[in-house]
C-alpha cells in the first residue's frame, strides 16, 4: 500500500487553510495546517513533510522568509508558493527565495493539484541503475544524477523546477519545444496561452546562466517556444 504524501499548508487565512485541507485530503494526501511562517518552520523541524504549500503574505515570518530559512538549512522539500501578487518581480522574488513553483490567487483547484503532483513526481527518487551521463552544450554542463549545473567553471544553483526545465531543453538541444509541450513535461498541465509561468522561469534561468557578457544559450522562437542552441547557431 502506498504511503500518502505528507503536505504542510501555511496560510493565515483560516478559510483557505480549511478548504485546502479538505481538498487535499480528498485527493489522498496527509495534511497539516499552520497559520504563519514561524509555525511552518517549527512544524517542518518537528516532522518533515513531502511538500509545502506556503502563502507569501503571512504575519511575522512570511512565505519568502520560510523558504530562505529552510533552504539555508539545506532542506530541499518542494515548495509551492501561493501569492496574491501577480507582477513578475513579485513572482521572481519567490523563486529567488528558493520556491519551486508559484500560483497566483485566486487559483483553480485543478491547477493547484496538477502542480503539486508534478512537484512530487520530480522529487521522487530516481530509479536505481548506472549514473546518468553528464549533458553538455558548449560550456554548459548538466549532471542529471547529482542535479548540478556549471557554466564554464562556475557552478549555478537552481531550484528543482529550474533544473528540470533546463534539463528538458538541454536534452533536446537544437529542437524548438513549444509552450504546451514544456508545460506538459514540466508541470504535467497546460496552463494555456495567457499563462506567464513559463516566461518567468525562462527569464530566471537566463539571469542565472547568462550574466552580463556571457553568450546566450536559451533562445526564444517567437510564437512557438524555446530551445537551447550551441553558440554561433541561430
Amino acid at each position: 500500500m502506498t504511503t500518502p504524501a505528507r503536505v504542510l499548508v501555511a496560510d493565515d487565512d483560516r478559510a483557505i487553510r480549511d478548504s485546502l485541507e479538505r481538498a487535499l485530503e480528498l485527493e489522498g494526501y496527509e495534511v497539516r495546517t499552520v497559520a504563519d511562517g514561524v509555525q511552518a518552520i517549527a512544524a517542518v523541524h518537528a516532522d518533515p513533510v513531502d511538500l509545502l504549500v506556503l502563502d507569501v503574505m503571512m504575519p511575522g515570518v512570511d512565505g519568502l522568509g520560510v523558504c530562505r530559512v529552510l533552504r539555508a538549512e539545506g532542506d530541499r522539500t518542494p515548495i509551492m508558493m501561493l501569492t496574491a501578487r501577480v507582477e513578475t518581480p513579485d513572482r521572481v522574488a519567490g523563486l529567488d527565495a528558493g520556491a519551486d513553483d508559484y500560483l497566483p490567487k485566486p487559483f483553480e483547484l485543478d491547477e493547484l493539484l496538477a502542480r503539486l503532483r508534478a512537484l512530487l513526481r520530480r522529487a521522487a527518487p530516481a530509479p536505481e541503475g548506472g549514473p546518468a551521463p553528464v549533458l553538455q552544450v558548449d560550456d554548459l554542463r548538466l549532471d542529471p544524477g547529482a542535479r548540478r549545473v556549471w557554466r564554464g567553471d562556475r557552478e549555478v544553483e537552481l531550484s528543482k523546477t529550474e533544473f528540470d526545465l533546463l534539463e528538458l531543453l538541454v536534452r533536446n538541444a537544437g529542437i524548438v519545444l513549444d509552450h504546451a509541450t514544456i508545460y506538459d513535461r514540466i508541470w504535467g498541465y497546460d496552463f494555456g496561452p495567457e499563462s506567464k509561468n513559463l516566461a518567468v522561469y525562462i527569464s530566471y534561468l537566463r539571469r542565472k546562466l547568462e550574466p552580463a557578457g556571457a553568450p546566450p544559450l536559451i533562445q526564444t522562437v517567437r510564437g512557438v517556444g524555446y530551445t537551447v542552441r550551441p553558440q554561433g547557431r541561430r
